[in-house]
């Protein structure tokens, strides 16, 4: 399969989750949750998720247990709306970029705080 098309895929799979993820009415999945990247494989049997929360780690954690539940629901909605041959099994994977880019902001602006209290 060619990149582009591959590529493509990839793309639109990650804006249907996006859309699909803000549906879902289970208490168990984060409001705050969102998709940080989507690696599909080349044969487009599989399709691993990789999500964050801005709560925190455990948020994440726990939505991706819900997740992995509704994997099912999740694949057959993907297959309507993306009107693909081949409906890749998702599989998701906490992730922390979003807490940990969090946490840089903070020190960076604690840098820029001291900087303007020495001058």
């Amino acid at each position: 399969m060619a990149g582009y098309k591959l590529g493509r895929i990839t793309s639109d799979i990650k804006i249907t989750l996006s859309e699909l993820l803000r549906e879902i009415k289970d208490p168990r999945i984060s409001k705050l949750l969102s998709i940080v990247k989507v690696d599909v494989s080349g044969d487009l049997s599989y399709a691993t998720v990789y999500v964050s929360a801005i709560e925190g780690f455990e948020a994440t954690v726990a939505s991706v247990k819900a997740l992995k539940g509704a994997a099912g629901f999740l694949r057959r909605e993907l297959g309507a709306r993306l009107k693909l041959r081949k409906v890749p099994e998702l599989r998701f994977v906490a992730d922390d970029s979003i807490e940990q880019s969090a946490n840089i902001s903070k020190i960076i602006d604690s840098f820029k705080e001291e900087n303007e209290n020495e001058k």
